[in-house]
């Protein structure tokens, strides 16, 4: 039996129909340029959704099968399987011409893309759906977005978790559920393109051995070397390139690739070079000394002052509560919005913005797509041609106009226990403090817009020191280098309207102070024709996000600070940002001492 008998088919409800190949993989870590698959399932369905082919096999991966105790997979288990580059052939002829499916597919799509590589093939896929993020924009009323979870939601009946048979299978059901609320709610697919980024058996670079010392500022007149000073290099150098960046390192100096005004030092034997960074460091005050002169340094470096360790500080003792988070509960009589979501329909860009900000101010939640948990719409001028009104009215969702603000007096809806609490909403500036359980290592910081053509968003990170500046140019996560050199921070690509960045706290840099997560606009639009972004913070994909904030930018903006993450003592705190700026992502880059080329 085919799970597609047991649902409606959904194919009339959209014009757009597609074959799919949903997948599943069982891996022996999460890191795919490190870890490997060890067992794949996949199914591969018609337009209509019925079933029209089936692949499983488990994998020997030649290596250790890593957390045993959640996937089962035992090396007696995998012994005399095939391995993938066997049976590559076979997945290749399954995902070819198909839209790839799984959820949070990037994933299960980095994996096979490692795979198919380390078996000297392309991986067959021109573009991929993430069940994750469509559920997402669904927004269903769910304590959180697990497969499991949606499965029960949905009436999909789960036999065996972590086996990749049975989730494609569960996942399939998922599927055809999803594909039909999100035809009611007259959403687009989040497709996502999958042109080759690089080559992923090389990429990324190895980590750079991180500076164990905090910077002591610039080199003094006739003073000494001082462990954690940031040395830059330009022009030819006697010692061999390679060798005098080590001896350095090894002394305890911070190599870096470009000069900011946080460079203690710039070596050349050539200052009238005019490079790009001897003209920069005439233009900062910074130091300059010949080859030779830095080498008798060299030979006595002064103690300087370790990073501070997290996990070994003293606390911090937080005793004041974060007054900018603001957490639904049910509404009271009046004019609260709590436990409310609210889409604005047209009106100005200044308008909508001043109608968020409102709702906000109300303690409601201002949406920037229409969803299933869109509780209000407000009408503003030009709301009427909204393409999306017709779908707001089929879905008898109530609408207002800009008065309502002022005094909302409705009942908030009721959803019933299933739904999960609504997370804590922060204005611009909000602060709120993240959960320190071993749990809840991984943050994951997500932007989503609504849906336009004019332009392209690109999310993007950088890590930074307690001087704001990256450590090595690699710290500057972006869609051609979205991962940090130790993984520690990552970009996901979940559709057009939604990009994240995970953090993973406990792989921090010693260095590290901050992420700031920012979105560029290439090109000539601005985010004043983009409209509002909303802004969650989550601890890991599934789960429901502790915090939001809709932001809205003025007119001109092209870059904005949409969020960070940063270190107060032992804690990580979330901080809502939302300043936006006229220049480019390149100047935005160099701001953080990115070594951007003209």
């Amino acid at each position: 039996m085919t799970l597609a008998s047991t649902a409606p088919d959904v194919s009339d409800l959209r014009d757009d129909a597609f074959d799919w190949a949903l997948v599943d993989v069982e891996t022996s870590g999460l890191i795919p340029r490190q870890h490997r698959v060890l067992s794949i399932a996949v199914m591969t369905l018609g337009p209509d959704g019925e079933q029209t082919g089936e692949f499983s096999t488990l994998l020997n991966p030649g290596c250790d099968p890593g957390p045993v105790h959640i996937h089962g997979l035992t090396p007696e288990r995998l012994r005399g399987a095939p391995t993938f580059e066997q049976v590559a052939g076979q997945i290749a002829a399954l995902l070819r011409d198909r839209v790839l499916v799984a959820h949070n597919a990037q994933f299960d799509y980095d994996f096979l893309t490692h795979e198919f590589a380390r078996a000297g093939l392309r991986l067959p896929v021109s573009r991929r759906l993430c069940t994750l993020a469509l559920n997402r924009r669904v927004d269903p009323p769910t304590a959180d977005l697990r497969l499991g979870t949606l499965a029960a939601h949905y009436g999909v009946a789960q036999s065996k978790a972590h086996d990749a048979l049975d989730d494609t299978r569960v996942l399939a059901g998922i599927l055809r559920a999803t594909l039909r609320e999100a035809a009611l709610l007259d959403l687009p697919l989040p497709l996502v393109a999958c042109p080759p980024r690089q080559d992923p058996r090389f990429a990324p670079k190895p980590p750079k051995t991180p500076c164990a010392f905090r910077n002591p500022g610039r080199l003094a007149p006739g003073g000494p070397l001082t462990q954690g000073m940031k040395i830059a290099i330009t022009g030819d150098t006697e010692t061999v390139r390679t060798e005098l960046v080590a001896r350095s390192a090894a002394a305890g100096l911070n190599m870096v690739s470009s000069v900011s005004r946080h460079t203690s030092a710039l070596v050349t034997n050539d200052s009238a070079s005019g490079s790009s960074k001897a003209r920069r460091a005439v233009a900062e005050g910074v130091p300059v000394l010949d080859e030779q002169a830095f080498l008798k340094l060299l030979d006595d470096v002064s103690p300087g002052t370790p990073h501070e360790n997290p996990t070994t500080a003293e606390p911090v003792a937080v005793t004041v509560p974060v007054p900018a988070a603001r957490r639904h509960e049910p509404a009271a009589e009046g004019t609260s919005l709590a436990g409310r979501r609210v889409l604005v329909v047209g009106g100005v860009h200044q308008d909508a913005a001043e109608a968020r900000t409102r709702v906000v101010e109300l303690g409601g939640s201002a949406a920037v797509n229409l969803s299933a948990s869109v509780t209000d719409v407000v009408l503003l001028p030009g709301g009427e041609r909204d393409r999306r009104l017709p779908r707001i009215a089929s879905l008898r969702l109530p609408t207002h106009d800009a008065d309502w603000l002022t005094a909302p007096t409705s009942a908030a809806p009721s959803y019933g226990s299933e739904r999960a609490p609504f997370p804590h909403v922060l204005p611009r500036g909000g602060v709120i403090d993240l959960p320190g359980t071993a749990a809840e290592t991984r943050w994951d910081v997500s932007a989503s817009w609504a849906q336009q053509t004019s332009c392209e968003i690109d999310v993007v990170a950088f890590i930074v020191d307690e001087d704001e500046q990256v450590s090595c140019d690699e710290d500057f996560v972006f869609y051609s280098a979205p991962e940090s050199p130790n993984g520690s921070v990552r970009l996901l690509s979940d559709g057009p309207t939604e990009q994240t960045i995970t953090v993973d706290l406990t792989a921090m840099p010693p260095a590290a102070r901050k992420v700031v997560v920012c979105a560029a606009i290439d090109g000539v639009p601005t985010f004043g024709d983009v409209g509002a972004v909303q802004i969650t913070t989550a601890p890991g994909s599934r789960a429901t996000p502790l915090a939001q904030v809709t932001v809205d930018a003025a007119t001109t903006e092209r870059t904005m600070l949409l969020a960070e993450i940063y270190r107060r003592g032992p804690l990580w705190r979330f901080r809502a940002v939302g300043q936006g700026y006229d220049h480019g992502l390149a100047a935005l880059a160099r701001t953080y001492g990115v070594n951007i080329t003209d």
